[in-house]
């Protein structure tokens, strides 16, 4: 009787088995790899996310209890970056609340800050002006004179004082007409001479003394002019 066909069929069917139950045993480690790789992904992105979220909670209490160790501006930087986190976090949330309420206040104290150096410098701007206006007071008189006369002979005298504090009849004359900064803008130039006439006939003197420019004897080598 010829066994070795059954044998080989009953060989054959094991081998099936253990086939599958190979397969089987794959399919599960794979599926408990891939989930585990979900759970270790949803894990380290729990981790990042609190690690974003106390650092941005660190960040917003360095903020808000800063004692002058950051600039405004770097504190302004360091706040809009954390907003562009978006974390939904409620302690977060109310921490940039504070911090905005008090960089809001510490920039309207800048503000003010520079407002009041601005009128401060305008200030002294006009100090000085009514200072020099103090120091070229006998040209201003002067000047006055001669637009104040009341014949011409009598102008004519005092031209002739006035010309006496300048280096010659030929000292150039600038009348300023506006001014932007730094950046003057003049009427056309004229002489000493030439602006005493001027006056004489005027009868008015419009413009006083801006500034004075001296030769090493004492006289007056340019004049400044403004409108008074």
């Amino acid at each position: 009787m010829n066994t070795e066909k059954p044998f080989r069929f009953q060989y054959a069917g094991k081998f099936r088995m253990i086939l599958v139950m190979v397969l089987i045993v794959s399919l599960g480690a794979g599926f408990t790899s891939c989930k585990s790789s979900k759970k270790a992904a949803k894990k380290k992105a729990a981790m990042e996310l609190a690690e974003k979220t106390a650092k941005a909670k660190a960040d917003l209490l360095a903020i808000i209890n800063d004692d002058g160790t950051m600039t405004l501006e770097e504190k302004e930087f360091k706040l809009a970056t954390i907003k562009r986190m978006n974390l939904e976090d409620k302690e977060v949330n109310n921490l940039i609340l504070q911090a905005e309420e008090m960089l809001a206040r510490e920039r309207a104290a800048l503000e003010r800050k520079k407002e009041e150096e601005r009128l401060r410098i305008e200030q002294e701007e006009r100090e000085r002006e009514l200072r020099e206006g103090g120091q070229y007071r006998a040209i201003n008189l002067s000047l006055d004179a001669v637009a104040g006369a009341g014949d011409v002979a009598t102008a004519n005298i005092r031209i002739r004082e006035a010309l006496s504090a300048f280096a010659g009849d030929e000292v150039p004359v600038l009348i300023l007409i506006s001014r932007e900064g730094e950046v003057k803008d003049y009427d056309r130039p004229t002489t000493i001479r030439k602006y005493l006439e001027f006056i004489k006939d005027q009868k008015k003197s419009p413009n006083k003394v801006l500034n004075a420019v001296f030769d090493n004897t004492g006289k007056i080598k340019e004049l400044e002019l403004i409108k008074k």
